[in-house]
């Protein structure tokens, strides 16, 4: 059952360290990035649009997963 944890946790890791990733790629740096890809460009000046504000959600997610999962590794690990 142990190792069963071990292998789940540890795709659980690697889905999120992927989705981490992709996530911060995605974002806009000084100008352009997800809102740009979607005509938004004209309004990035008044703030975040609603995709800005979702793949900051999805992001935020996740690096939590990605934190959570580091964390049950370590005391998995520990024998």
């Amino acid at each position: 059952m142990r190792d069963l944890m071990h292998y789940v946790m540890l795709v659980v890791n690697i889905v999120s360290m992927i989705g981490v990733i992709a996530g911060v790629l995605m974002h806009s740096g000084r100008g352009g990035g997800l809102s740009d890809m979607f005509g938004g460009g004209g309004g990035a000046a008044l703030g975040a649009t609603t995709a800005e504000r979702n793949l900051n959600r999805i992001t935020f997610v996740f690096s939590l997963a990605w934190i959570l999962s580091v964390l049950a590794l370590s005391f998995l690990f520990i024998r």
